[in-house]
């Protein structure tokens, strides 16, 4: 069995350390959290509580992810042999369950008031919201470089990203509330909010419930990967082919190679593996070599 793990992963796809992006962001909306809470209750705004307690919810949201990306960098210990790199994806499955809790509660609360609105201070919704374009605009460009190459990054940068777009639709119901006196816009606000994160969320617990299962990444083609193998030099069959995420950030794959001729050497696989790596995106290869003389157990596609 040949096989090599890359130390110097590709820097596209190296986990990063966002310490600080995520101090700055949680930091931020704790703060914001504060004053959007105290200024809902002050102007009776569903709108500004149902924001405020998202924005809440992005804290936590915020602190896990830090605390996976920080545990996706540990090592290997003689228990955990792949180190606490699944950690980022349990993480992102987490955030996504979170988001969709509070959304709940969001929408349940904007129903109840939609049947009986009650006066909001527009003025002070307007502003308070054009604060939250700022703080959450902010917060999410520090993570946007990163989120299409990490679902625990991307589950970050969503939540702050439509956070954003959700204080420019309380934006828009305050300005309607003052100039029409419309009360019924605040719950209608609530329940937008509530549609705008569903929306946003469905793809993160789509892709991290994937991962969780130990599904193929969706940035590589399974078939591309084995027809490459299959057109190596001296490789006569490929099965046993595994491709699954170590972490939101780093793919491993396992494979039978059957050469007829014999094992080529050690240049062969480490070749390979720097291949897998630098065009299919996968960092952790480990290759076996067959010849074929006696049948593995493991070659049919169904067996596992």
């Amino acid at each position: 069995m040949a096989h090599e793990h890359d130390h110097h992963h590709h820097e596209h796809h190296a986990p990063r350390d966002y310490g600080l992006a995520f101090a700055v962001g949680i930091g931020l909306n704790f703060a914001f959290v504060v004053v959007e809470a105290v200024y809902g209750v002050l102007a009776h705004s569903m709108a500004l509580l149902a924001d405020a307690g998202h924005n809440l919810s992005d804290v936590f949201v915020l602190a896990l992810a830090w605390g996976a990306s920080t545990l996706a960098r540990r090592g290997p210990s003689e228990r955990f042999t792949y180190g606490l790199r699944s950690s980022s994806i349990l993480v992102a499955l987490l955030n996504a369950a979170l988001l969709l809790v509070v959304t709940g509660g969001i929408a349940w609360e904007a129903i109840s008031r939609l049947a009986a609105p009650s006066p909001v201070a527009g003025v002070t919704v307007i502003w308070v919201a054009l604060a939250g374009i700022l703080v959450n605009g902010t917060s999410a460009m520090m993570f946007a470089r990163e989120r299409q190459h990490d679902v625990n990054i991307r589950g970050a940068f969503l939540h702050l990203a439509a956070d954003a777009a959700v204080s420019l639709g309380v934006v828009v119901a305050g300005i309607g509330i003052l100039y029409t006196g419309w009360l019924w816009l605040d719950p209608l606000a609530g329940l937008a909010i509530a549609a705008v994160i569903v929306w946003s969320t469905w793809g993160l617990l789509r892709d991290s419930v994937a991962l969780a299962l130990d599904a193929v990444p969706e940035h590589i083609d399974p078939r591309v990967v084995r027809t490459y193998l299959l057109k190596l030099a001296g490789v006569t069959e490929v099965h046993d082919l595994h491709i699954w995420a170590m972490s939101t950030s780093e793919t491993a794959l396992t494979v039978h190679l059957v050469m007829p001729g014999g094992h080529p050497g050690d240049a062969f696989t480490s070749e390979v593996c720097k291949e897998l790596r630098a065009h299919y995106h996968v960092h952790h290869s480990t290759i076996q070599i067959e010849t074929g003389a006696q049948p593995c157990e493991l070659a049919p596609d169904h067996v596992v």
